[in-house]
């Protein structure tokens, strides 16, 4: 039985109805769990495979991208925005979320090398996101960002500024193993989680959009890239730089 953990966003519900469709549910014990809980049950050993964000990487002893299917996007992603009342340059303050510390680090690069902005940084708790006013922004991710982008004047979507940035897209989380993995579970792996993408249509009738506005199949199409191609391996190598310049990636 191989232990899993995986993002518990709208972003990865059809690599989790893949999971569930096909024959690899009955191998693996199945966990969801926020993106800096899915990082640090990898780290710990708890799970032998995580949908994890990409930012672990780093602080894994000997990690491998297993599979050609990732949490991806080639420009703006929709749900990794800062919400502002004022423009960016304006910010004296910015709470950064505490679910994923890849958003926070990409946010962190692009207000230093970007925008050129130093804004105070505040710590993020629980229920951060109502404290956006005057000259002080947050960055929020994931589910809760959505339809935010209707109640607030200055939205910078990371997925946009770091291809304007880069000219490369961008990998929020990837699946990624501390061990080499059978290559025949791996196999089977890839197979479930494109079975989960060709199935998007019908998985739309299962899952009620979380705002009036909000267009699911647009989003799961258009807003998140789901292949580790070799355009996410670049920019995936160029964002890892921050962190550890000899780091090696095992594909």
């Amino acid at each position: 039985m191989i232990s899993i953990t995986a993002v518990s966003y709208l972003n990865t519900k059809p690599f989790l109805y893949g999971l569930l469709k096909s024959g690899l549910k009955e191998e693996i014990d199945l966990q969801l769990d926020i993106p800096s809980v899915c990082a640090e049950k990898l780290k710990s050993g708890k799970v032998d495979l995580g949908l994890v964000p990409v930012a672990i990487i780093p602080e894994l002893e000997t990690p491998h991208i297993v599979s050609e299917y990732c949490i991806g996007t080639v420009g703006a992603v929709k749900t990794v925005c800062i919400f502002s009342q004022v423009p960016i340059k304006e910010m004296t303050h910015i709470y950064l979320d505490f679910h994923s510390r890849t958003s926070v680090e990409l946010a962190k690069i692009l207000m230093r090398d970007y925008w050129q902005v130093q804004p105070e940084i505040l710590p993020a708790k629980e229920g951060f996101e109502s404290k956006i006013e005057g000259t002080t922004g947050a960055l929020i991710i994931g589910d809760r960002s959505i339809g935010l982008d209707k109640k607030y004047q200055y939205v910078y979507d990371l997925g946009d500024v770091w291809m304007k940035h880069t000219g490369l897209p961008f990998v929020f989380a990837a699946w990624v193993s501390n061990h080499k993995l059978d290559p025949k579970f791996v196999k089977k792996l890839n197979a479930a989680l494109e079975l989960g993408l060709q199935e998007i249509p019908e998985l739309m009738f299962l899952i009620p959009p979380p705002h009036p506005s909000f267009d699911l199949n647009e989003y799961f199409t258009h807003y998140i890239s789901y292949r580790m191609d070799e355009g996410k391996k670049k920019a995936l190598d160029l964002f890892l730089e921050a962190f550890n310049p000899v780091l090696e990636l095992n594909y």
